[in-house]
Protein backbone atom coordinates (compact mmCIF):
# COMPACT_ATOMS: atom_id res chain seq x y z
CA UNK A 1 0.00 0.00 0.00
CA UNK A 2 1.32 3.12 -0.75
CA UNK A 3 1.70 5.58 1.50
CA UNK A 4 -0.06 9.38 1.28
CA UNK A 5 1.67 12.45 0.61
CA UNK A 6 2.82 14.27 3.71
CA UNK A 7 0.72 17.27 4.46
CA UNK A 8 2.69 20.13 5.95
CA UNK A 9 1.67 23.17 8.03
CA UNK A 10 0.54 25.98 5.47
CA UNK A 11 1.25 29.54 6.26
CA UNK A 12 3.76 29.02 9.17
CA UNK A 13 4.67 32.29 11.37
CA UNK A 14 8.34 31.70 11.38
CA UNK A 15 8.70 34.62 14.04
CA UNK A 16 6.36 32.55 15.96
CA UNK A 17 8.41 29.48 15.83
CA UNK A 18 11.58 31.04 16.65
CA UNK A 19 13.10 30.17 20.23
CA UNK A 20 13.80 26.83 22.15
CA UNK A 21 12.37 23.86 21.44
CA UNK A 22 13.09 20.27 23.40
CA UNK A 23 12.67 17.24 21.78
CA UNK A 24 10.45 15.05 23.50
CA UNK A 25 11.22 11.87 21.26
CA UNK A 26 12.59 11.28 17.83
CA UNK A 27 13.89 8.78 15.74
CA UNK A 28 17.63 7.37 16.49
CA UNK A 29 19.68 8.50 14.10
CA UNK A 30 23.42 8.29 13.39
CA UNK A 31 23.93 12.43 13.51
CA UNK A 32 22.42 12.23 17.58
CA UNK A 33 24.66 10.31 20.18
CA UNK A 34 22.31 7.16 21.69
CA UNK A 35 22.88 8.17 25.11
CA UNK A 36 21.97 11.99 24.82
CA UNK A 37 19.85 13.96 27.24
CA UNK A 38 18.00 17.35 27.30
CA UNK A 39 18.61 17.45 23.49
CA UNK A 40 16.84 21.17 22.41
CA UNK A 41 17.10 23.39 19.21
CA UNK A 42 17.01 26.91 19.27
CA UNK A 43 16.08 28.81 16.52
CA UNK A 44 16.55 32.97 16.08
CA UNK A 45 15.61 34.58 13.07
CA UNK A 46 18.49 36.82 10.84
CA UNK A 47 17.67 39.82 9.09
CA UNK A 48 17.80 38.20 5.54
CA UNK A 49 15.03 35.67 6.58
CA UNK A 50 17.37 32.66 7.18
CA UNK A 51 17.44 30.89 10.55
CA UNK A 52 20.19 30.19 13.01
CA UNK A 53 20.00 26.93 14.03
CA UNK A 54 21.69 25.92 17.05
CA UNK A 55 20.96 22.17 18.35
CA UNK A 56 22.05 20.46 21.78
CA UNK A 57 22.85 17.53 23.46
CA UNK A 58 24.28 16.36 26.44
CA UNK A 59 25.92 13.54 26.51
CA UNK A 60 28.50 11.59 29.46
CA UNK A 61 28.13 15.09 31.08
CA UNK A 62 29.31 16.68 28.12
CA UNK A 63 27.53 19.26 25.50
CA UNK A 64 27.56 18.03 22.54
CA UNK A 65 26.09 20.85 20.17
CA UNK A 66 25.95 21.88 16.20
CA UNK A 67 25.06 25.17 14.16
CA UNK A 68 23.22 25.22 11.40
CA UNK A 69 20.67 27.99 8.48
CA UNK A 70 17.66 26.84 8.04
CA UNK A 71 15.87 28.13 5.29
CA UNK A 72 12.20 28.31 2.92
CA UNK A 73 12.51 25.08 0.18
CA UNK A 74 10.21 27.35 -2.07
CA UNK A 75 10.41 30.72 -1.06
CA UNK A 76 7.16 31.18 -2.90
CA UNK A 77 5.31 28.50 -1.41
CA UNK A 78 3.37 28.92 1.92
CA UNK A 79 4.09 25.14 3.24
CA UNK A 80 6.34 24.99 5.99
CA UNK A 81 8.70 22.67 3.90
CA UNK A 82 12.42 24.32 4.90
CA UNK A 83 15.59 23.07 4.61
CA UNK A 84 18.43 22.75 6.76
CA UNK A 85 22.31 22.96 6.02
CA UNK A 86 25.05 22.23 8.51
CA UNK A 87 28.81 22.01 8.26
CA UNK A 88 30.40 18.60 9.47
CA UNK A 89 32.27 17.04 11.67
CA UNK A 90 31.28 20.37 13.74
CA UNK A 91 34.73 20.38 15.23
CA UNK A 92 36.28 21.38 12.03
CA UNK A 93 33.14 22.20 9.64
CA UNK A 94 34.20 21.61 6.08
CA UNK A 95 31.47 19.50 4.80
CA UNK A 96 27.80 21.08 3.89
CA UNK A 97 24.93 18.37 4.85
CA UNK A 98 21.48 19.67 3.57
CA UNK A 99 18.58 17.74 4.70
CA UNK A 100 14.46 18.26 4.70
CA UNK A 101 13.09 20.12 7.79
CA UNK A 102 9.23 19.80 7.21
CA UNK A 103 6.47 20.99 10.10
CA UNK A 104 4.02 18.58 9.98
CA UNK A 105 1.95 19.94 13.29
CA UNK A 106 2.14 22.48 14.96
CA UNK A 107 -0.94 23.99 17.30
CA UNK A 108 -2.18 27.20 17.51
CA UNK A 109 -0.11 28.52 20.35
CA UNK A 110 2.95 26.99 19.01
CA UNK A 111 3.76 25.02 21.68
CA UNK A 112 4.31 21.44 20.09
CA UNK A 113 5.49 20.88 16.98
CA UNK A 114 5.63 17.23 14.75
CA UNK A 115 8.67 17.29 12.53
CA UNK A 116 9.41 15.06 9.64
CA UNK A 117 10.99 14.47 6.19
CA UNK A 118 9.45 13.04 3.02
CA UNK A 119 11.26 9.63 3.14
CA UNK A 120 10.46 9.04 7.16
CA UNK A 121 13.58 8.37 8.01
CA UNK A 122 13.92 11.49 11.00
CA UNK A 123 10.52 12.31 12.84
CA UNK A 124 11.30 14.82 15.60
CA UNK A 125 8.61 15.72 18.66
CA UNK A 126 8.64 19.42 19.70
CA UNK A 127 7.63 21.10 22.88
CA UNK A 128 8.66 24.55 24.59
CA UNK A 129 8.76 22.81 27.71
CA UNK A 130 11.01 19.82 28.52
CA UNK A 131 8.08 17.62 29.95
CA UNK A 132 4.40 17.60 29.00
CA UNK A 133 1.31 15.32 29.71
CA UNK A 134 1.14 11.81 28.03
CA UNK A 135 -2.39 12.40 26.66
CA UNK A 136 -0.78 15.43 24.67
CA UNK A 137 2.48 13.50 23.97
CA UNK A 138 -0.03 10.61 22.59
CA UNK A 139 -1.90 13.19 20.44
CA UNK A 140 1.38 14.92 19.17
CA UNK A 141 2.34 10.93 18.23
CA UNK A 142 -0.76 10.36 16.57
CA UNK A 143 -0.44 13.25 14.54
CA UNK A 144 3.04 11.70 13.28
CA UNK A 145 1.05 8.10 12.61
CA UNK A 146 -1.52 10.20 10.28
CA UNK A 147 1.33 11.78 8.39
CA UNK A 148 2.05 7.36 7.98
CA UNK A 149 5.19 7.42 10.08
CA UNK A 150 5.73 4.42 11.96
CA UNK A 151 5.71 5.64 15.50
CA UNK A 152 7.07 2.16 16.83
CA UNK A 153 10.63 3.57 16.36
CA UNK A 154 9.98 6.99 18.18
CA UNK A 155 12.52 6.91 20.90
CA UNK A 156 11.48 9.49 24.03
CA UNK A 157 14.31 11.71 24.70
CA UNK A 158 15.39 12.03 28.59
CA UNK A 159 15.44 15.73 30.12
CA UNK A 160 16.37 16.61 33.40
CA UNK A 161 13.88 18.56 35.82
CA UNK A 162 15.76 21.48 35.47
CA UNK A 163 17.56 21.53 31.92
CA UNK A 164 21.19 22.68 31.74
CA UNK A 165 22.33 25.94 30.52
CA UNK A 166 24.52 26.23 27.47
CA UNK A 167 27.50 27.28 29.73
CA UNK A 168 26.41 24.69 32.49
CA UNK A 169 28.45 21.95 31.48
CA UNK A 170 31.99 21.21 29.73
CA UNK A 171 31.80 21.44 25.79
CA UNK A 172 32.86 18.52 23.80
CA UNK A 173 35.26 20.51 21.59
CA UNK A 174 37.07 17.51 20.09
CA UNK A 175 33.35 16.48 18.62
CA UNK A 176 33.86 12.91 20.12
CA UNK A 177 30.11 13.03 20.52
CA UNK A 178 29.69 13.33 16.95
CA UNK A 179 32.55 10.91 16.04
CA UNK A 180 30.70 8.23 18.06
CA UNK A 181 27.51 8.71 16.91
CA UNK A 182 28.82 7.56 13.22
CA UNK A 183 29.20 4.37 14.55
CA UNK A 184 26.22 4.36 16.45
CA UNK A 185 27.76 4.64 19.86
Amino acid sequence: MAKKEMETVKGLDIEKYMGRWYELASFPSRFQPKNGVDTRATYTLRPDGTVNVLNETWSDGKRGFIEGTAYKADPKSDEAKLKVKFYVPPFLPIIPVTGDYWVLYIDADYQYAVVGQPSRSYLWILSRQSHVDEEIYNELVEKAKEEGYDVSKLHKTTHSETPPGSDDAPKDTKGIWWIKSIFGK
